[in-house]
């Protein structure tokens, strides 16, 4: 009260309501600075742990279509050949026939689509529609075994229509890669990539593997469809600065084959990677028909096994850089070639009791899984580096008629031999074969290579003699993608 005797207006009820409803608003607002300060350190320290390139957002979508893609592959990697094996009770010339007709597009129309994509330009709605499309394809094999129509016939069409689909993926992605990545970043940018691609072989077949166990081999391929959707969905969120088509048309198609041929590190690894393939491929067609039916292994185990021993890929994605750094890219190459292909021999040497067996090939898929990693890495980045933008497609289509091409080669001749040698016989011969593709490797000058300064300024400029030239997608793994 006051002296007066009325009553203070601050000690009023209203004014008390007031400074209480005063004092919880700055309350809240201190409560959501400190809250705002917090996120924005947490962000900071995200950032500066976070790759560059992963703060990228053009990079980063990017990242995450070939991510999901991956995943899906891995699957489908398991899911496609174990239909074969488990609901078409396909032989082993079966197994051949359907691992050749994937890889026969890329010997049939690599040139032809390299100088393609070149000349229309668009390579990013080139991949899109090559990602819709096989979505489309891999849906037909759920739908057919579900109304008890599925054939090996339908099996093999697919697998060859889905094959040149990612021919003119392939070659179109080459040339994406180097518009979304700086030229400084591309031994980090393909070691994001294949750090993916390890993961989703940790993932991948373990995934496969359950799927085919719980819903059957067929309907575990509708997620490798619905990863083509993911991909071109991330896909279309992109607007790199892509090359512009290329306007001459006279020896287009030969371009590519011609640029190879002038550079003696490419003719080298070119020559390394198509004796290792079709070795490896001889080797992927008979695996899980042998693992199966001679081991004795179940869908489920094989895939755990695969992807636990995918731990091995991930570590590879994980040390390539510094290893290139330290010895060179060069020999990183040479180094990831003769990991891969030399513990291949342990899988025809499994044997025993089954703890033995699946520690057996554990092994040999953990050191492989790591070399072809550091195999891969280290050429997709010799070569992103030094090729110029204008023939690039055409390099990779040139590259992959022969690295593809032995592949169908090499299934077949691998289905041969196992129906008339016996599955352990002929997985001796492929995986001793193709430890000579790392040999033939050794005299050339690609070891001594290493990464050249500002490789992307010089490339257009520079001889091809005086900075080797070219271009891989290769991945000798037993996945369907890969060099």
């Amino acid at each position: 009260m006051t002296a007066t005797g009325e009553r203070d207006p601050a000690s009023s009820p209203d004014a008390s309501e007031r400074q209480a409803s005063s004092s919880r608003a700055g309350e809240r607002a201190l409560t959501s600075s400190r809250i705002t300060t917090c996120v924005a350190t947490v962000r900071a320290v995200v950032a500066g742990r976070c790759p560059s390139l992963l703060r990228d957002t053009q990079f980063r979508r990017y990242w995450s279509a070939q991510t999901i893609s991956m995943f899906g592959d891995q699957i489908a990697g398991i899911a496609v050949p174990l239909a074969a094996v488990l609901v078409l009770h396909a032989s082993a010339a079966d197994m051949g026939y359907l691992t050749a007709l994937v890889w026969l597009p890329s010997l049939l129309f690599g040139l032809h689509a390299g100088a393609w994509v070149d000349r229309r330009g668009r390579r990013r709605a080139t991949m899109i529609a090559a990602d819709l499309g096989r979505c489309a394809l891999l849906a037909t094999l759920p739908v057919c075994y579900a109304l008890g129509v599925l054939t090996l016939a339908q099996l093999f069409a697919v697998a060859f229509a889905t094959g040149l689909l990612s021919v003119l993926f392939n070659v179109a992605n080459s040339a994406i890669f180097v518009a979304v990545v700086p030229t400084e970043e591309y031994l980090e940018g393909n070691s994001l990539l294949y750090a993916s691609r390890a993961l989703s072989f940790v993932g991948g077949p373990s995934i496969g593997g359950l799927l085919v166990q719980v819903l059957s081999a067929p309907f575990a391929i509708v997620a490798d469809a619905l990863s083509f959707l993911g991909s071109a969905f991330f896909l279309r969120r992109i607007r790199p600065a892509e090359a512009p088509a290329e306007a001459g048309t006279k020896g287009s198609v030969g371009a590519g084959a011609r640029f190879i041929a002038r550079s003696p590190v490419v003719r080298a690894s070119l020559v390394a990677v198509a004796v290792i393939n079709f070795f490896n491929l001889m080797f992927s067609a008979l695996y899980l028909l042998y693992v199966v039916r001679e081991l004795h292994v179940s869908a489920g185990l094989i895939g755990a096994v695969l992807g636990a021993a995918a731990i091995g890929g991930v570590l590879g994605a994980a040390v390539t850089k510094r290893l290139a750094d330290r010895i060179g890219v060069g020999w990183a190459y040479a180094a990831g070639c003769a990991l891969f292909t030399t513990p291949l021999l342990l899988v025809p040497l499994a044997g025993g009791p089954k703890p033995l067996i699946l520690a057996t090939l554990f092994v040999s898929e953990f050191v492989s899984g790591f070399g072809v990693m550091v195999l891969d890495i280290s050429v997709g980045s010799i070569f992103a580096a030094v090729i110029p933008d204008e023939v690039r497609s055409r390099v990779t289509g040139a590259f992959m008629a022969v690295n593809y091409g032995t592949r169908p080669v090499g299934a077949l001749l691998g289905g041969l031999l196992g129906q008339q040698l016996g599955l352990r016989p002929a997985l001796w011969i492929a995986a001793g074969g193709g430890i000579i593709g790392f040999l033939l490797l050794l005299p050339s000058p690609l070891p001594a290579f290493r990464m050249p300064p500002h490789a992307a300024t010089s490339a257009g400029a520079t001889a091809p003699d005086a900075c080797p030239q070219g271009m891989t997608e290769s991945r000798p793994g037993r996945a369907r993608e890969g060099l």
